[in-house]
């Protein structure tokens, strides 16, 4: 209960700045839809057909109201329902962040795991040492390395952008989002292996770790039963966040890769100050991320039963 209400309270936060900087954005949609030979008559004709000339206070009031009821209005160009935009668009992004964070889930925490296990060895070292490589290359770079190397000659091992529906097979699905995936996976990836690391080589350092080696269990055992559980949960934690990091960075990747989700919506509806757009393109992937850590809060009371949602 007492994480709800902090997750409407920051929904309610998030909405009221939301809208407090869209309506100061500089220019009106009157004047993109009009063109700049319009007169002062037809723009005001505009604002008075799309509710613009109303009071801020009831604006912001009907604005609040749409959230909470998931009616963001309609477009001020096309004068499509918003929703109808959006919904296709944030679920190609989804898709998108959904893959990401399974590349990180197979690939980062196993490999954090033994490096844990192996500590100070040279496998501890290369996975150490390649983490630190992965952080220090930003999202935009990567993905334009990927695009040079494995979307052109002599390689040209996968498409250059675009998207492919599900439900025209797995495999082309698949092939369609694996570069973008990785792109936004790199620093992520690392980050995830390191923390694993970390958690795993403090808790296999911890008293009934210890205990549990005298007893004679073995060190199979002791990993995968008694350490995994512990070391795991501020990998969950990390991982909750980085899904809400990939919402807001998926604009940059979507525009190298041509990719139609929530990223080219926002760019296009920024472009023809489309203040509805906007708005929803910002608060739905806000909101997914409120929602991404509620359900790493109950991921953690299922790994540790003494941690109750109340309690944190």
């Amino acid at each position: 209960m007492k994480r709800t209400v902090i997750a409407l309270v920051s929904v309610f936060i998030v909405t009221s700045v939301v809208f407090g900087v869209t309506t100061l954005l500089p220019g009106s949609a009157a004047n993109i839809v009009l063109g700049t030979e319009a007169t002062e008559e037809a723009i005001q004709q505009v604002n008075e057909d799309l509710g613009l000339d109303r009071p801020l206070m009831v604006q912001y009031v009907d604005f609040v109201i749409g959230v909470f009821t998931g009616d963001f209005g309609e477009s001020l160009i096309s004068g499509q329902p918003v929703m109808e935009m959006v919904w296709p668009r944030l679920l190609r992004t989804l898709q998108l962040a959904f893959v990401a964070t399974l590349i990180s889930v197979v690939t980062a925490i196993p490999l954090g795991i033994l490096a844990a296990a192996k500590r100070d060895t040279m496998f501890d070292y290369l996975t150490t040492g390649g983490s630190y490589v992965g952080l220090s290359i930003p999202s935009f770079v990567s993905a334009t390395l990927l695009l040079l190397f494995l979307t052109t000659p002599p390689l040209a091992l996968f498409p250059k952008g675009g998207y492919v529906p599900i439900s025209e097979g797995v495999i082309p699905w698949l092939y369609h989002l694996l570069l973008p995936a990785l792109a936004m996976n790199t620093i992520i990836l690392a980050y995830v292996l390191r923390q694993t690391r970390s958690s795993m080589v403090d808790t296999l350092e911890s008293d009934y770790i210890r205990t549990a080696r005298l007893k004679g269990i073995a060190e199979r055992n002791v990993l995968f039963k008694h350490g995994l559980r512990n070391g795991l949960l501020p990998t969950v934690t990390v991982l909750a966040l980085n899904f809400g990091w990939m919402m807001g960075s998926v604009v940059i990747i979507e525009q190298i890769f041509a990719f139609p989700g929530m990223g080219e919506l926002i760019v296009q509806a920024i472009d023809n100050r489309n203040l509805p757009v906007i708005q929803a393109g910002i608060l739905v992937p806000t909101i997914a991320f409120i929602l991404a850590n509620f359900v790493a809060d109950i991921i953690y009371t299922m790994l540790d039963p003494r941690i109750s949602l109340g309690e944190q």
